[in-house]
């Protein structure tokens, strides 16, 4: 619950605004963007409603607003205004909003140090076969091999490794749906799921960004050599 400090009264954390005296309410320690914005935590959002809730928001928040308001309420439009645009940012990314929700279901990052460190195991075959290639490249590069040549071989060794790319989007996809039919109430679209079938699809979730951010590494790899390699 929120205190009003204007006329202390109580309000859910979910409300913008005193209940009692209509004044906009200290954010205090949200961290969820998905009730913030009135949304359910589902994973596919309707792009046009949630634009329509971050500008409906961002009129009530607006610092011009409070220009004449107590130092109380025009901090809390600041803070305010500040948290609706990073919420807006995260929900808007399909991959950023499966970070925020992974958050929040109380799953680890899949962007710490320890969990970019260790090869994902289904990537280790991609792995080394694009290790041994990048090694050979700049081998040739450096002994002044044919650049056309080198690029060639740099755009067949990105084409596997671009369609793992696809493929985890696709499952992302597939994930995120999953996972707004386990959120539906019971008989809807015949799901009821239990709390270990919706940890099993964040869990699920997480080792695909997991994997995800790992591929992404590897096609910078490829980037990085593309661009050594001399023009002419």
């Amino acid at each position: 619950m929120l205190e009003c400090r204007n006329c202390g009264a109580g309000a859910p954390v979910d409300e913008h605004f005193c209940p009692q005296c209509s004044r906009i309410l200290a954010l205090g320690r949200h961290g969820d963007y998905f009730s913030f914005l009135g949304l359910p935590r589902t994973l596919v959002i309707d792009a046009n409603d949630l634009e329509r809730r971050f500008r409906d928001l961002s009129r009530k928040f607006h610092p011009d607003y409070f220009y004449n308001a107590s130092p109380t309420e025009r901090l809390a439009s600041l803070e305010r205004s500040s948290y609706l645009n990073d919420a807006y940012r995260a929900l808007r990314n399909p991959v950023s909003r499966i970070e925020h929700l992974l958050a929040i279901e109380g799953l680890p990052s899949a962007k710490s140090e320890e969990a970019t460190a260790k090869v994902p195991p289904s990537l280790l075959e991609e792995v080394f076969a694009l290790n041994e290639e990048l090694d050979e490249i700049r081998d040739l590069r450096e002994s002044g091999a044919d650049p056309e040549r080198l690029r060639a071989r740099l755009e067949q060794a990105r084409a596997p490794i671009e369609a793992k790319r696809e493929e985890h989007e696709r499952q992302l996809q597939e994930l995120s749906a999953r996972w707004d039919a386990q959120l539906a109430p019971s008989g809807v679209e015949g799901e009821n799921a239990s709390a270990e079938d919706k940890r099993a699809t964040l869990d699920a979730l997480r080792e695909r960004l997991l994997e995800r951010n790992y591929i992404n590494n590897l096609l910078a790899s490829i980037e990085r050599e593309m661009t050594a390699v001399p023009h002419g």
